[in-house]
């Protein structure tokens, strides 16, 4: 493997020469031109960080609770699909890296280990992602199955009602496993000699009706609580708060669903500023150093999630790998806190960051 990677953008090269191409690109790409691809991790370096001196930071916090739970971090990992494809153990080492790094993990619908598989691995607080099949039954069953076995609350994946258009599954010919947790239920078998596998599967059984008005159900059939993920303008998120939903995630799927959206960075304000910290507005995309942690917090994010890293760190070096992704950001994010004079999560303010939005507006001044 050569040496020790230094920082979590090296975990991506070790996943590339570890991975059958096919794996790496189903990962790494995004839709389309990718061009929100680049954006989501390009955007971050338009933002400068205006630190602080002379604080006393010989101590610092980064500890936090979510929904209540407490965490090491506000990091979290991003509910991501088919671990397998990376580690053969898959989402049960995913599983145990969170839970001894105390952060909360994000189980994807899409996960090849079972729920009861991750829920049986290790005592932690998880999430579950949920996606809304065109049969009703089947995703109220995953809710049910994800209550039973701990899980915290329900992650309801929005940006979805088709999938994106992922140029590199369909040259490759990307094929779906059968996930466990629908044995007996949905079939992966698709025969399309014509591109992805993965995408033929998805509008079988993805439900492109499923709309505001469906919420009703969902919350009648749980008590956890639900997130919506994949909000990113402030008209969604005035939706959500009048349907009363317990928190959003601004996301754009990690840009595998609509080209150009904006990056979530550059989305996140206006989300934070219609929510007036009424409900947790958590973050996912484009996170891959600690000073993107920071600037996310800057801008009014509750917590991060991390997907992409987490994986490739899967990949490179199994547990150990989703360990040190972890461990690198949470590093990362300290010494950002330190050396912009914010010893707790409390301190760091939105005057901490400048943004192209302050610039524009310090030109017209």
């Amino acid at each position: 493997m050569g040496d020790e990677p230094v920082n979590v953008k090296e975990y991506q090269e070790l996943a590339k020469q570890a991975l059958p191409k096919m794996y790496y690109d189903f990962f790494a790409g995004g839709s389309e031109d990718q061009h929100t691809l680049k954006e989501n991790v390009e955007a971050f370096q338009r933002i400068t960080l205006r630190p602080r001196i002379l604080v006393d930071v010989s101590k610092i916090d980064m500890s936090t609770t979510i929904l209540g739970y407490k965490t090491s971090a506000p990091i979290m990992i991003a509910p991501t699909s088919l671990h397998q494809l990376a580690h053969p153990q898959g989402e049960i080492l995913t599983a145990k890296a969170a839970a001894a790094c105390n952060v909360i993990m994000g189980l994807s619908f899409s996960s090849t280990c079972t729920i009861e598989e991750v829920a049986s691995s290790c005592n932690a607080v998880r999430f579950f992602q949920l996606y809304m099949y065109k049969r009703r039954e089947i995703s109220a069953l995953m809710v049910k199955r994800a209550e039973i076995n701990g899980f915290k609350a329900i992650l309801l994946t929005v940006d979805s009602p088709k999938l994106g258009r992922r140029e590199a599954d369909i040259k490759n010919k990307m094929i779906a496993p059968q996930l466990k947790n629908f044995e007996g239920l949905v079939s992966t078998e698709v025969h399309d000699s014509e591109g992805s596998n993965l995408e033929a599967y998805a509008s079988r059984t993805l439900d492109p009706s499923f709309s505001w008005k469906d919420i009703a159900w969902l919350k009648s059939i749980t008590n956890l609580p639900i997130l919506i993920k994949g909000v990113l303008t402030r008209e969604d998120v005035i939706k959500a708060m009048e349907i009363g939903v317990e928190g959003v995630i601004v996301s754009n799927h990690g840009a595998r669903q609509l080209d150009y959206v904006p990056a979530t960075i550059d989305a996140l304000e206006e989300v934070v500023l219609a929510v007036q910290g009424r409900i947790p507005v958590l973050f996912d995309g484009g996170i891959r150093r600690g000073t993107d942690v920071f600037k996310a917090l800057a801008l009014g994010a509750q917590a991060v999630m991390v997907g992409r890293p987490i994986v490739f760190g899967l990949a490179a070096k199994g547990e150990y790998g989703v360990k040190r992704v972890i461990e690198m950001l949470k590093d990362e994010l300290e010494l950002t806190m330190a050396l912009s004079g914010c010893p707790t999560l409390n301190d760091i303010t939105r005057n901490h960051v400048r943004t192209q939005i302050d610039d524009d507006r310090h030109c017209r001044l």
